[in-house]
């Protein structure tokens, strides 16, 4: 019987909002591992955000304020991991850094990582994407593995959408190993919302989906979103894929309606995607809006239930899954599944490790 582990993993989406980290307990090794979620924290990304911003808009920025950037990014990591422990400590941090460009081979995650491992005094794994990348893969979704983990069951097809920043989606067949995972990128998803809040209604967010609910969808709009949507499929998302054009093309549209249009054809498109699923799970920011939740229900046909309902908070699912990532590219197994990202078979082992400074602590 291996050593319990407490392992923390730390996440920051493309919406560019906010830093979440989820404290989780390891019992047993590689695939056989069983994960227990402890806790979550998250913190405002605050007077980063704009800068982060601007630079995944692909604005001109200078290598000094990238570099400072990737600096205070990190402290803040430090920051919310130590609330997260309250004094405990933990034997691995997984981090996946800010991701400020994604078209594969060509992928960015910013973060320094040794002023993480210094400041908790704990090994540090960063960048799960490059390995897949160097391997011919998109580099992403890299959560599916971990959605098995925690999510798996035997006599049920299970689909886990995350609604982040940009949709992704996992499904999970009844009873069946890693094979046969079915997992992509579906299409934007906050980032389309929130920039419409921003541009048009005036606030960071529509919190809760209320403008949207108030707002009627119009068909010319839907139709033309519906295309831009469905052009996407098959290739990996991450930056520039957020249809600001199609909001400058119906900017004569009353907010409330365009918010409308986009939370009714985002979720039917991500409903489309996990029809014939036994259950349907649902994760990220995206759970907060309710005419975006009802339309990927609507359009799946099933009934949504967030992964509270699972033993996982939908808050923390992203960055509890960096934990079991990282808990498993300790034991040596590859977290990128070569079916989902399209890596060489086998799959490479992933991930840059950074150790906390001598004699601090000793990896396993």
């Amino acid at each position: 019987m291996s050593t319990p582990r407490s392992v923390v993993g730390c996440m920051t989406g493309t919406s560019i909002d906010g830093l979440d980290c989820s404290l989780v307990r390891v019992e047993g090794n590689g695939l056989e591992l069983r994960p227990r979620f402890v806790r979550h924290v998250e913190r405002p990304l605050g007077v980063l955000v704009e800068p982060l911003r601007s630079l995944a808009d692909q604005r001109p920025t200078s290598a000094g304020e990238i570099a400072r950037l990737a600096r205070e990014l990190s402290l803040l990591h430090v920051e919310g991991i130590r609330e997260l422990l309250r004094a405990e400590r933990a034997d691995l941090v997984c981090v996946h850094g800010q991701t400020v460009f994604h078209a594969p081979p060509l992928s960015w995650q910013l973060m320094q990582p040794a002023p993480i491992a210094a400041g908790l005094g704990c090994p540090v794994i960063s960048d799960l994407r490059q390995a897949d990348l160097a391997s011919g893969g998109q580099g992403a979704p890299l959560t599916p593995l971990a959605d098995w983990i925690f999510f798996r069951e035997r006599a049920r097809r299970v689909a886990v959408v995350n609604l982040g920043g940009f949709c992704n989606i996992t499904v999970l067949p009844a009873g069946g190993g890693i094979d046969e995972i079915e997992a992509l990128d579906v299409c934007v998803c906050n980032q389309l919302l929130d920039r419409i809040s921003r541009d048009r209604l005036g606030a960071p967010f529509d919190a809760d989906g209320a403008a949207a609910a108030a707002g009627s969808p119009h068909t010319g709009a839907a139709g033309d979103l519906r295309e831009i949507l469905r052009g996407v499929s098959g290739r990996s998302l991450g930056t520039g894929d957020e249809a600001a054009g199609w909001i400058g093309r119906w900017k004569m549209l009353d907010p409330r309606d365009l918010a409308a249009t986009a939370a009714e054809v985002v979720g039917e498109v991500i409903g489309q995607r996990v029809r014939g699923a036994d259950r349907l799970l649902l994760a990220g920011g995206g759970i907060r809006h309710a005419r975006l939740r009802s339309a990927v229900a609507r359009a799946a046909g099933l009934t949504d239930e967030s992964t509270d309902a699972a033993g996982l908070p939908a808050q923390a699912r992203e960055s509890a899954q960096f934990a079991v990532l990282g808990a498993l590219a300790w034991d040596g197994v590859p977290v990128s599944l070569p079916r989902v990202t399209g890596c060489q078979d086998p799959a490479p082992l992933a991930g840059c490790w950074t150790p906390p400074p001598r004699g601090a602590y000793a990896r396993p």
